[in-house]
């Protein structure tokens, strides 16, 4: 089973719901929401009240992508009805295991990303406790970015990790994923796909999602 998640990064913010809407009717599986605090990454983005904003006004999962350095203390605001996936960082996290499990414990799935220059092996001993893996294609921070080439050796070596360990993984990627390089993506082992300004940053989102649907189909 394969997974589009837009990223509301790329959303023209005058006209959220809208969008939300659209994305909604073409089949959309998961709202990707990016959150970004400035310290992290060198970037501030919207927080819990503009994803609060979106509940009730569409029956869509949020897949929320926490890039902000002591993410325990906020988890419990980006719980809503619609929270499916939080995934938090590696590299932000002092003692991750945790942090998974408070996650966890609010009936939310558990994601963990990690940066282009931060191996696959990061996840090793936790791999078998988490609900999905994050590989970031760009150094996070701005939408519209270049895709880096090595993400494709790291969503492989991941699946090849989880084949022993949990093969249900979900593997996300994240950062110039375009309907170009999909089905590459899918043929390495991904299975979840974040897109901003392939898909809402065109005129017609409708076919920009149709585009994906055809590469992954």
């Amino acid at each position: 089973m394969y997974r589009i998640s837009p990223s509301l990064l790329s959303a023209d913010f005058s006209r959220l719901g809208e969008q939300v809407r659209l994305l909604e009717q073409s089949g959309t599986d998961l709202l990707h929401v990016d959150v970004m605090d400035g310290r992290f990454v060198p970037n501030i983005s919207f927080g819990a009240p503009v994803m609060k904003s979106l509940v009730g006004k569409t029956d869509v999962p949020f897949d929320v992508h926490l890039m902000i350095e002591d993410p325990d203390r906020y988890i419990p605001d980006f719980v809503t009805p619609n929270t499916k996936i939080i995934t938090v960082h590696a590299e932000a996290c002092t003692h991750l295991h945790r942090t998974v499990q408070l996650i966890q414990s609010f009936g939310v799935l558990a994601g963990v990303a990690l940066n282009p220059a931060t191996p696959p092996e990061t996840l090793g001993y936790i791999l078998e406790d988490i609900d999905l893996a994050l590989v970031m294609s760009v150094n996070p921070g701005f939408g519209g970015q270049k895709f880096i080439p090595s993400a494709l050796r790291k969503i492989r070596a991941l699946r090849d990790m989880a084949a022993r360990v949990k093969p249900e993984l979900m593997i996300e990627v994240d950062g110039g994923v375009t309907p170009e390089n999909v089905e590459a993506l899918r043929k390495a082992g991904a299975d979840t796909f974040v897109a901003g300004s392939a898909i809402l940053g065109t005129d017609d989102i409708p076919a920009a999602m149709r585009r994906f649907r055809g590469k992954l189909e």
